[in-house]
């Protein structure tokens, strides 16, 4: 068996109820996303994935593109001068002014839960201050409005990072626990997206023909959990790959798998874009299909820095950084990180896929802080602090292992 790709699941839901505008569906709501704009972010999806694909060649991986999107369309917001170019030209979003761009972000955190009422799809936006650093009101009121994201004032301590992690939690359905070990002194803010999704198969495969086979990955041949499903699929042929689309629930969602002919998946991802996708949907016809897909699950994690620096935004993640629509002046915070925690699980009744992006922006010039470093002799004391007696007392000039 070749090996097989998985188009990002997560990244196709602007795809497949993207464009113009659509009459409204007993079964749900529709999504009516600008054109211009649809177009932009799926150019943004594989250009983000191409750019993964360099970095991460030998592995697999299972990464948002919308998620990713959606948060640095917060930091969008805050951003100016060079650095807004930078992000703007990174997203793809050149010649769009941001009322539309914010718009189309309200649409998707709006209109995405509500596409079919059999599938869970869920966004989350949340800002995270710390107490006494200073955000400008514009910034935290655009993020209210068109990203109904929830605003924190915290102390940035231990506490706070328990609640950075649950709220990570109960926005994934417990898939995605922690993604953040530590706040350092010098993060000030943190901008985040959590995107859950589960849908049942719309063509359900039968638990009891799922059998043992051999899946032939990177490393060889492994023994696979292989499910078997002999229905009727949309299924192209387009010369040098093979695809086939998996709909959920009301088919307002699909999972479309792409199979390289020959053993090559990288040369098909970096063969992708808008037109090629594009001319899948047109080549797709309805045909009965011999399907066999193998049951995964996976957790998947990575700090996307250089990935982006390499996708046209460098100046935000220097002292060059522009964010004064964040806090005055310019040059006074920059993206310390952003990174993406990712959750997948496939099996006979469908999908359940998490995603969380998290932005951390520091400051540029550290906080000084006194030093106290035990690494000689000293002396110390157990006390009771109201009445000052001294209850214990030591001396220490070796410590032994």
């Amino acid at each position: 068996m070749k090996k097989t790709f998985f188009t990002i699941l997560l990244g196709t839901i602007l795809l497949m109820n993207s464009c113009t505008v659509n009459s409204p569906s007993p079964q749900g709501v529709d999504v009516t996303l600008d054109a211009e704009f649809s177009k932009r972010t799926t150019s943004f999806a594989f250009d983000f994935l191409k750019e993964l694909e360099k970095e991460e060649v030998d592995e697999t991986f299972f990464v948002s593109p919308l998620s990713l999107h959606m948060a640095l369309g917060m930091l969008l917001n805050g951003a100016d001068t060079q650095s807004k170019e930078e992000l703007i030209k990174t997203l793809n979003l050149e010649g769009l002014d941001m009322d539309l761009i914010n718009s189309s972000y309200l649409e998707l955190v709006d209109k995405l839960p509500n596409v079919d009422p059999l599938v869970t799809n869920e966004l989350a936006n949340s800002l995270w201050q710390r107490n006494g650093f200073d955000v400008e009101d514009d910034f935290k009121a655009v993020l209210k409005e068109y990203f109904k994201a929830e605003l924190y004032e915290e102390n940035f301590d231990q506490g706070t990072l328990t609640k950075i992690n649950q709220w990570a939690s109960d926005n994934t359905n417990a898939k995605i626990t922690k993604v953040l070990e530590e706040i350092s002194a010098d993060q000030v803010l943190f901008l985040m997206n959590a995107l859950y999704f589960k849908g049942d198969w719309a063509n359900q495969f039968d638990k009891d023909k799922t059998f043992e086979d051999s899946f032939n990955g990177k490393s060889g041949l492994v023994k696979v959990d292989m499910m078997a499903n002999l229905d009727t699929f949309a299924y192209a042929d387009m010369g040098s790959f093979k695809a086939v689309d998996l709909p959920y629930g009301n088919q307002k969602y699909g999972m479309r798998v792409l199979l390289p002919k020959e053993n090559d998946v990288s040369a098909l991802l970096n063969s992708l874009d808008e037109d090629v996708w594009k001319g899948i949907d047109e080549k797709m016809y309805v045909q009965k299909l011999d399907l066999k897909l193998p049951k995964f699950k996976m957790e998947y994690e990575i700090k996307l820095n250089d990935i982006l620096k390499n996708m046209g935004m460098p100046s935000l993640f220097s002292n060059a950084a522009d964010l004064s629509k964040i806090t005055a002046p310019a040059g006074k915070i920059r993206v310390g990180f952003v990174k993406q925690n990712s959750f997948v699980a496939v099996d006979e009744e469908g999908t359940e896929a998490a995603a969380v992006t998290t932005i951390g922006i520091e400051l540029t010039s550290v906080p000084s802080y006194p030093s106290f470093y035990v690494n000689k002799p000293f002396l110390f004391f157990i006390y009771e602090k109201g009445s000052g007696t001294i209850q214990f007392a030591g001396k220490i000039l070796d410590i032994e292992k």
